[in-house]
């Protein structure tokens, strides 16, 4: 009895090393593992136009000249049916007769002995793409890049015109088309005077760390005169807009002028020696010499009331603003598409494009000004401004305001 009762615990006692030994030896195991799965890298995966492309051979082109969408897929031996049916399938997407010489396109083809096309990518711009899926099943789709937005500074002083100035500087000079646009009621940039500053703050657009160009003029400080003119954008009511230090806004009922960047080749006047007649007769217009096509902006809001040609003025559009303003713009080469007497255009809105019709020694605008028929110096009208920022959003408004002026003077 003694004896078995002395196996049995004997038994026991084998069993519990042999378990214990057991869970000694397999919990290393699990935990190594555990630790194994927790220390494996992610895969990151290189993305472009939202497609995974490690497994795939990446071609990059331009579109060159007179080459279409056939040509450029027969290069990677797509055949015709096939490039038919993408043709049709894309027209709700883009019209592929719509291809651009000088644009990007990518092409992604299979890493092995066949090498068969798996996607064509077209840029239509530096942010829009269109996807051609040329996989089991066609499909066609459109995509946008994401921008990149960089808050930049510039500053610099004007020797002979805000472009130059703004170029010599090594900065975009679209930033000159902005600012004339932004101060377009209060600045006449044809009176731009050797001397005159400007501060900025802008956005650059950024794509694949690539500039693709300027975006908004978020504050300026433009300095004409011995005056400084400030602009900052703000948003109001889901709509951004500028205006100036004391909250009115920077718009004005019509444009200093209906032409950008151009010389005034003669002014106002009551006694002018005529170019061709050779007679002195009043010159009741301002002249802005610019070269042949350049189009011509109405400065305000109104009905055309006249739009063909008269004699020595050429092709001619008067436009009625309302029941005191009326402008005429002369010697238009041709008229822009739609303009005729009962069309009411926008003020910035293009209505022609300077010529040398009719009494004209060369290409140049003729721009003049009438107040209740009246014809009255275009350089000398004062326009009252637009509505102010509301006094709901005031507070925000020179927070706003305060900040950029702070960042302004840093400049």
């Amino acid at each position: 009895m003694y004896k078995k009762r002395l196996i049995e615990i004997l038994i026991l006692i084998i069993a519990a090393i042999i378990i214990i030994l057991f869970a000694d030896h397999s919990k290393p195991k699990i935990k190594k593992t555990y630790k194994e799965a927790e220390l494996v890298p992610v895969n990151e995966h290189k993305i472009e136009y939202g497609i995974i492309v490690d497994s795939l051979i990446i071609y990059k082109n331009k579109v060159k000249r007179n080459q279409f969408l056939s040509e450029i897929l027969l290069k990677y031996k797509v055949d015709y049916p096939t490039i038919d049916l993408l043709a049709k399938m894309s027209k709700p997407v883009f019209d592929v007769r719509r291809i651009r010489t000088g644009n990007n396109y990518t092409v992604l083809y299979s890493n092995d002995s066949l090498q068969k096309v798996q996607y064509f990518i077209y840029e239509r711009s530096p942010t829009s793409y269109i996807v051609y899926d040329l996989r089991d099943t066609l499909q066609i789709f459109s995509g946008e890049k994401e921008i990149d937005i960089k808050i930049k500074t510039t500053s610099g002083i004007i020797n002979s015109s805000l472009w130059n100035a703004i170029k010599n500087n090594k900065t975009d000079p679209n930033l000159a088309n902005e600012l004339s646009e932004i101060y377009a009621w209060t600045i006449d940039f044809f009176g731009i005077q050797k001397g005159d500053k400007y501060k900025i703050i802008y956005e650059e657009l950024f794509v694949d760390e690539r500039s693709i160009g300027i975006g908004k003029v978020l504050a300026s400080r433009f300095y004409h005169a011995g005056n400084g003119f400030y602009a900052f954008y703000f948003v109001q009511d889901s709509i951004g807009d500028y205006f100036d230090d004391e909250a009115n806004s920077m718009r004005r009922t019509f444009l200093k002028a209906p032409l950008r960047f151009k010389r005034i080749s003669s002014r106002f006047s009551n006694s002018r020696l005529h170019p061709i007649l050779k007679i002195r007769r009043p010159h009741h217009g301002v002249d802005y010499a610019a070269a042949y096509g350049t189009p011509v902006h109405s400065v305000g809001d109104g009905m055309v009331i006249y739009a063909k040609h008269k004699g020595g003025n050429g092709n001619l559009i008067k436009i009625k603003h309302n029941g005191t303003y009326t402008t005429a713009y002369l010697h238009l080469s041709r008229y822009a598409k739609g303009i005729k007497p009962g069309v009411y255009v926008k003020q910035g809105d293009i209505i022609g494009y300077v010529g040398s019709t009719g009494l004209s020694t060369g290409p140049h605008l003729d721009f003049r000004f009438y107040r209740n028929g009246k014809a009255i110096d275009p350089l000398k009208v004062k326009s009252p401004p637009a509505k102010p920022v509301d006094s709901a959003y005031i507070k925000e408004y020179n927070l706003l305001k305060d900040g950029m002026m702070k960042e302004l003077e840093s400049i």
